[in-house]
């Protein structure tokens, strides 16, 4: 399902296959694995790029294997399993003593929005992939951590209508102008995660304290972090 691949200072997370990268509780448990490993090595000056192969960034959570279990009951329970087991992939995620980047090679949904939310900056391509939010579309009710996660992330009020509230199917030019991602001028994902090594090894040569960035991230979001429980660590004034 994905990969980590440490080129220098950087971490590569990589949602591997041309299939729709569906989350469900396996592929959930090996990104925070891999994750975690990313954290244990950390060092001044480790940047995170995640990104994937095919058509797909990610669509989301895997309802087909809700479906699967044969009942309303059965596939609402394992809705509310990826639904929470995925809460702590976007903790790590905003604890993560790094910065971050989303490279999206194609469409962010649903839940694949919110793991490209969870990074501090994302790239799309001009060419290809949609962000979109379908719960209002198939009658899903959103997460609590959803929702902070967008009031936190995305600025305006009309450009939170846009993705929640429209169904709207959202291409880079326009997720640009709504302040939803940073860079959208790219013609193919190797555009994208091009343009996203070379911000990252920007990042990368300023060599800050993983920890002290984590923090100050984690202080941005204090209604989502709250949600996730998350505490953002108050570290000593440095003497100058």
């Amino acid at each position: 399902m994905c990969t980590l691949e440490k080129r220098g200072n950087l971490f590569l997370l990589t949602l591997t296959g041309d299939n729709e990268h569906r989350f469900n509780p396996d592929a959930i448990a090996t990104i925070l694995s891999l994750l975690g490993q990313a954290k244990s090595q950390a060092k001044r000056g480790s940047v995170l790029i995640t990104t994937g192969h095919g058509k797909f960034f990610s669509n989301g959570f895997d309802l087909a294997w809700a479906q699967a279990s044969g009942s309303l009951t059965g596939a609402a329970e394992r809705l509310h399993q990826m639904v929470e087991s995925f809460k702590p992939v976007v903790g790590a995620l905003l604890d993560l003593p790094m910065p971050t980047i989303a490279a999206l090679n194609g469409h962010a949904a649903a839940a694949g929005l919110m793991l490209a939310l969870s990074h501090d900056y994302i790239f799309m391509r001009k060419d290809r992939g949609v962000l979109y939010m379908s719960e209002v579309d198939i009658g899903l009710s959103m997460p609590d951590y959803f929702a902070a996660m967008v009031r936190s992330k995305i600025g305006t009020s009309a450009a939170r209508r846009e993705v929640l509230l429209s169904g709207k199917k959202i291409r880079g030019e326009e997720a640009v102008a709504l302040g939803i991602v940073d860079s959208a001028a790219h013609d193919s994902a190797e555009g994208v995660v091009e343009a996203t090594v070379g911000l990252a090894e920007k990042l990368a040569a300023k060599k800050w304290n993983g920890d002290v960035y984590a923090s100050i991230r984690k202080s941005l979001y204090p209604e989502l972090c709250e949600i996730l429980g998350l505490k953002a660590t108050i570290f000593a004034t440095p003497k100058l």
